[in-house]
Formats: C-alpha cells, sequence, structure tokens
C-alpha cells in the first residue's frame, strides 16, 4: 500500500498523544503501525516486539533498516494507552482506511 499510495499513518495525527518535553519519542506513526499488524497477526506484545527485529516484511513495512534493534515490548502497551486516553482509537482506523478507500 505504501508503495502505491504513499504513507498510510503521518506522525501528526497522533502527536498529542506524546510529551512534547524530555527525549524524543520514536514515530507515532510506527507505532500505529506496529498496533495494526499486530492486531491482524494476533501477536503478544513480546511477539510484535520480536516481529519488528526479525522479520523481514515487518522492517520493509515499517520502513526500517535491516540493522533496526527494535523496541522494548512494553512500548506498545503504552502506545494503546496513549490511544485509550486520548480518545484516538478512531484515527488508527481511520488512518488505515482512507488510503483503501482511496
Amino acid at each position: 500500500m505504501a508503495d502505491a499510495r504513499g504513507p498510510v499513518y503521518e506522525d501528526e495525527p497522533f502527536a498529542d498523544l506524546f510529551p512534547r518535553r524530555g527525549p524524543p519519542a520514536e514515530a507515532p506513526s510506527r507505532w500505529a503501525w506496529v498496533t495494526v499488524l499486530q492486531f491482524v497477526e494476533d501477536l503478544s506484545d513480546r511477539a510484535a516486539a520480536d516481529a519488528v527485529r526479525g522479520r523481514l516484511d515487518w522492517k520493509y513495512v515499517l520502513g526500517l533498516e535491516l540493522t533496526d534493534p527494535g523496541f522494548h515490548h512494553t512500548v506498545l502497551s503504552e502506545f494503546r494507552a496513549r490511544l485509550v486516553a486520548g480518545q484516538a482509537e478512531q484515527r488508527l482506523l481511520e488512518g488505515f482506511l482512507k488510503p483503501l478507500q482511496e
């Protein structure tokens, strides 16, 4: 999809979910993609983090270098908590469906 339509998720719609102070966070668009892939493949947080570290298809979708070390699996639950607290779950769905509808 990204090859044909361009990026599916942009950072801006999720920027309000991340603090403006402190060390920079990973791109919110990346967490959105990981969350969708995790759901599609019915993976635990730990298995999804392992997929990011070791699977070429996930690295490709996420636009990662082959040597990217990945992340700790707890980051996924933190992102989901931010989605729920910010009532942004619909943004995740709409961001995925919009390019498909076009």
